[in-house]
Order: structure tokens, then sequence, then C-alpha cells
């Protein structure tokens, strides 16, 4: 009975995006408190449900999110369908009208995992063929496009949660990764989000009229949120120069006396070390050393967990 409401809270969530515990508790016949345990586990599952307290709170899901694909079997949803439109013909209910349009779209729906912007196809899905992060691209660059203002639920490096809504106005693509310049009210000024770090994003169905700003107000030489960088110098064997020359820039790499060196600022977050090591032996760090005795320990740490 307990997975039969849970799957039932998420098919209402899908359909509504927001919903409040007592609705739900109403509904399934149970405690509040036995929705937001099952709304815990939905989310440690990898479903982006979260719940936000106070006036206009409520449980919501995230606009980004779509079913898997292979949730159901084609038979699955023609069966699902026919018996929905058999309720519909006796209930005329709106929301079945709205559920057996967008079973019939998914039925039909052949996607692979690339976001199409305008005339830019982006390849964003996982090893895994995890589609959420093109879908969130889609998200906010349908947003841009429609000037729909947007709710996220923003992680920043330090792990902290911050819910705001933003006014979403660019996409920008820098260093391989993406993020939207937009206008956050609870700044009152332009920022740049990185679109990895938004847990979850809804729409709120407020249209807004896009806000005037420069060229010069982009941040282009980056990083925002208070994120450090570091300037580092790498030698750099043959065999990694396509990995140098994609990560760093190939207008960074130089040659020395037939040898290969790149000096390049970055970003000095959690990701640096693995990207380092990622590349092999032939990629070293010579500077600084406080960046090299980081990579040193790593490899020492990985090495140890193989004995």
């Amino acid at each position: 009975m307990k997975f039969e409401i849970m799957i039932g809270m998420l098919f209402d969530l899908l359909s509504r995006r927001r919903m409040n515990a007592n609705e739900l508790a109403g509904k399934y016949g149970i405690s509040t408190r036995s929705v937001y345990r099952y709304v815990e586990e939905m989310t440690v599952s990898g479903i982006p449900i979260d719940v936000a307290r106070g006036s206009g709170g409520g449980i919501y899901i995230s606009d980004a999110y779509k079913l898997p694909k292979g949730f159901m079997t084609r038979e699955e949803y023609r069966r699902a369908i026919e018996a929905m439109q058999a309720m519909e013909s006796e209930l005329a209910d709106p929301v079945l009208q709205s559920a057996i349009a967008k079973l019939s779209a998914a039925i039909k729906e052949e996607r692979n995992d690339g976001a199409i912007a305008g005339n830019i196809l982006v390849d964003s899905g996982t090893w895994g063929g995890e589609r959420k992060f093109s879908e969130k691209l889609l998200l906010i660059e349908r947003a841009i496009e429609e000037k729909n203002a947007l709710e996220i639920d923003y992680i920043s490096r330090e792990g902290e949660h911050t819910r705001r809504v933003i006014l979403p106005h660019l996409l920008v693509y820098k260093q391989n990764i993406w993020y939207t310049f937009a206008y956050c009210r609870m700044r009152g000024a332009f920022r740049l989000f990185k679109i990895g770090r938004m847990r979850a994003i809804v729409e709120t169905g407020e249209t807004f009229e896009p806000l005037p700003f420069t060229r010069e107000q982009i941040p282009l030489s980056f990083w925002t949120d208070g994120e450090k960088t570091v300037q580092a110098t790498f030698s750099l064997s043959p065999e990694v120069l396509p990995f140098a020359e994609e990560w760093l820039g190939i207008e960074n790499v130089r040659v020395e006396d037939g040898k290969f060196f790149a000096t390049v600022t970055l970003p000095d977050d959690d990701s640096l070390v693995p990207k380092i090591l990622s590349a092999g032996a032939g990629f070293k760090v010579l500077s600084p050393e406080s960046l090299a005795e980081r990579v040193r320990r790593e490899a020492e740490n990985i090495a140890e967990s193989y004995l």
C-alpha cells in the first residue's frame, strides 16, 4: 500500500507541480507525518521534491523533472490511457483530460539525450543516459524565450540552500559549464547562476518584461558567488595535449625549448583536483606548490584504496 501511495503522490505532483501536505493526506487517508516521510523517501531515491514552508509554500516537484525513459512500456502507457479515457467519458474531468494528453504525448515521444536550444545541439546526458541536466537547460531556454519567471532551489558551493525567484535573460556557456544570467529578486540585481547547482526549478506562471543591461554587466571573466580561483602552471606531455587544449584553451598552451606548458586561471573548487588527475601522469602541476601538494595527496589516497 505504501508504494502505491507514493506512486500516486508522484503522479499528483507531476500533474499539479505543487500541493500541500493536508491535500495529499486527505486524498490518501494518511497522516501529514506520513506524507512528509514518503516525500523524504522519494527525495532520497533521486526525485527532486522539495518542501517550502510558510505562505505560498507546499510540496513541489521541479518542472525540469520528467518520468524517465522506460518508466512504463508502450503497452502499459496504452492501457493507462484507455482506462483514463473511460473514466473521463463519465466524469468529464479537465484534470483527466490533461493527464491523457500528457501520457499520449509521452508514448509518441521519440527523443535522444540531446537538448536543442535554438540552433545548438547540446548532449548533456550522463553515460547512464540521464537527461536531467538537458531538461533543466531546455526549461531555462524556454523561460528566456517566453519571459517566464522561475523559482529555483539553489545550492551554493558551500552547500547552502536558498530558494529564490529569478528572471532569466541569457544562457551563458564558459569553461564547459552552463550558466544563466538572470535578475535575482532576492539580491535585487543581476547574477550569474550555475545551472548545475540548481537542484529544482519551478515555473511560477508569472511573465516579466526584460530588464535593460549592458554586456559589461555580464561577468565573463568570472567565477561567481565568491568562488576562489587559482593561477596554475602545468607541464604537458604530447599525449595529453588534446585534453589540455580542450580544457584550458589552445591559446593558453605554449612551447618552450620543445616542451609544452600552460598557464591559466581556474576555478579552485572541489572538481579541480579530480580534473587534473583525470589527465594522467603527463599533466603535471608546476605551480602553485599548494595545488601540486593537493594533487599528490589525492593520488596517494587513490593508490592506497587499491592496496
